[in-house]
């Protein structure tokens, strides 16, 4: 499961790297692009939340806090811009290094 979760993160990773790249061009990213980010990440947040559940001795505790408050950081800017069509770079780059902490502390757990 996650080796599942990890493949969904990565692709995650893709997509908001499209979105931010977009937002730095001064350009709207795709609504595709933007709706999949979030329910990719999404899912894998519930899949790793899952295994938490079901290995309650052993689970990556520090990374799915991480991905929780990336989540949180990627719900505010998704609003934010549904609402308003600003595009607050300094939170997204926030959202970003979180994000890719998280990930990284989730390969080190399931690698190390």
């Amino acid at each position: 499961m996650l080796y599942i979760t990890i493949a969904l993160f990565a692709i995650a990773a893709v997509l908001g790297l499209i979105i931010l790249l977009k937002w730095l061009s001064k350009n709207d990213a795709p609504k595709g692009v933007i709706y999949s980010h979030g329910i990719i990440a999404a899912i894998a947040l519930v899949l790793i939340t899952v295994y938490a559940l079901q290995n309650p001795t052993n689970y990556p505790q520090f990374s799915i806090i991480l991905f929780v408050l990336g989540a949180l950081g990627g719900f505010y800017l998704f609003f934010t811009n549904l609402k308003s069509k600003t595009r607050p770079l300094g939170i997204a780059f926030v959202h970003a290094l979180v994000a890719v902490a998280a990930f990284v502390a989730l390969l080190i757990f399931t690698f190390v």
